[in-house]
């Protein structure tokens, strides 16, 4: 066994020696470049993936949501139920947020969202929103303004828009919102904000105190509170120390109360990632393929030689697939120096997509799994035109 092996890397190594240079490096460029690609899309979806949690976490749900029962609209006490969110260890803050269903208009144009309430001093330590201003001011407590999403206040020319919007109002100008509650309000618009999160960018804020006016009285529930953990908590453990200390609500980790929809977005991810990687190995079987058939077929009289001589098929094949192998080997480290050096690029430059900037992830373990992937199918390629050569009768194998 150990001899055949020997015979076999003996008979590869001269055969790489005598071949083309130029040939052996076009082979180790291939594989790289389809190493390459394997690893590329892969490594931006899971860019596009981390983008959508941290967009998820920062200006939707924070780390945690506690929600309403599911008989229930609303959570009664929210001011005893912060104070004991608060004392929770691991917890940072908790903002409580209360959201109305309302139309708002401006010159002819109307948008029907919900208008969210809450303290600006809690939200600023909870989410992120209050950093994606874009022009005009965060709002403060006891404020009487509006701040917009970016979507929500749209473009004059409506063409440029993803939803219903508001024509392009800009900072200052003046809305008015029709609550479900029958109350109208006359709102000047304080600010605009983008997070490039489509969810949060199609959302409408007031502060807690205006909402009160809405509602004609002291408002103590609350539709949802979000709680931002400790940097490092891990946000299942804070959940089930909230329900040790007696939150009654409904708790939720941010990926729990966005399940279906990250369930949804990883799976139609993992599909394109499997398409791209069949089709890239489909590609490396092809080409290796198509080199090797032709070299098995010059060289037939070689093998048929070798095979008069008393040298086995197995040996014979072994040798072609050692060929592979090593061409396989300089290949995946030509091309993992590429893909090191796309990931120094990337995060200097990250790739602008319309929902965000995707900085594409380079995980060592796919890159390990695709490595592996690619060795087994440049060794059935390497492989199969050997087995199909060394099938032939000897005789006519030597004469060509």
């Amino acid at each position: 066994m150990l001899s055949g092996i020997r015979v076999s890397l003996f008979l590869a190594s001269r055969a790489i020696l005598r071949g083309g240079r130029i040939g052996t490096l076009l082979n180790i460029l291939i594989i790289a470049m389809v190493f390459t690609n394997m690893i590329l899309l892969s490594a931006i979806i899971g860019g596009a993936v981390n983008l959508f949690h941290e967009q998820t976490v920062d200006y939707i749900t924070s780390d945690i949501v506690i929600k309403p029962d599911q008989d229930e609209r609303t959570i009664l006490n929210v001011d005893e139920l912060l104070e004991r969110v608060n004392r929770v260890p691991g917890v940072s803050r908790a903002s409580a947020r209360y959201a109305l269903g309302a139309t708002l208009g401006y010159k002819g144009s109307s948008v029907s969202i919900p208008i969210t309430a809450f303290n600006p001093r809690d939200e600023v330590e909870v989410t992120r929103i209050h950093t994606r201003v874009i022009e005009g001011d965060f709002l403060s407590p006891g404020d009487d303004g509006i701040l917009l999403g970016q979507l929500v206040a749209g473009h004059e020319d409506s063409g440029l828009d993803f939803y219903d919007s508001l024509g392009g109002v800009a900072v200052g100008d003046s809305i008015t919102v029709m609550y479900a509650n029958g109350v109208s309000r006359e709102y000047r618009i304080k600010g605009l904000f983008s997070t490039k999160s489509y969810q949060a960018d199609y959302m409408a804020f007031i502060s807690w105190e205006e909402m009160n006016t809405v509602l004609g009285t002291r408002n103590t529930g609350a539709t949802e509170v979000l709680v931002r953990t400790v940097s490092g908590e891990d946000p299942l453990v804070v959940k089930m120390r909230l329900l040790t200390f007696g939150v009654q609500e409904r708790v939720e980790t941010w990926e729990e109360a966005m399940t279906q929809i990250i369930a949804d977005s990883m799976e139609t991810f993992s599909i394109i990632d499997r398409i791209s990687l069949a089709v890239s190995l489909i590609i490396a079987i092809v080409v290796i393929g198509i080199v090797f058939t032709i070299k098995t077929i010059n060289q037939r009289r070689q093998i048929g030689i070798q095979k008069a001589i008393g040298i086995s098929n197995r040996i014979i094949i072994g040798s072609y697939v050692a060929q592979v192998l090593f061409i396989w080997l300089f290949g995946s480290l030509a091309g993992m120096v590429v893909v090191n050096l796309l990931l120094f690029y990337f995060s200097a430059n990250p790739l602008e997509f319309p929902d965000g900037d995707v900085v594409p992830v380079f995980e060592m373990a796919t890159m390990l799994e695709n490595v592996a992937w690619l060795a087994a199918a440049s060794a059935l390629a390497g492989f199969l035109p050997a087995w199909r050569i060394t099938r032939e009768n000897t005789l006519d194998a030597m004469r060509g």
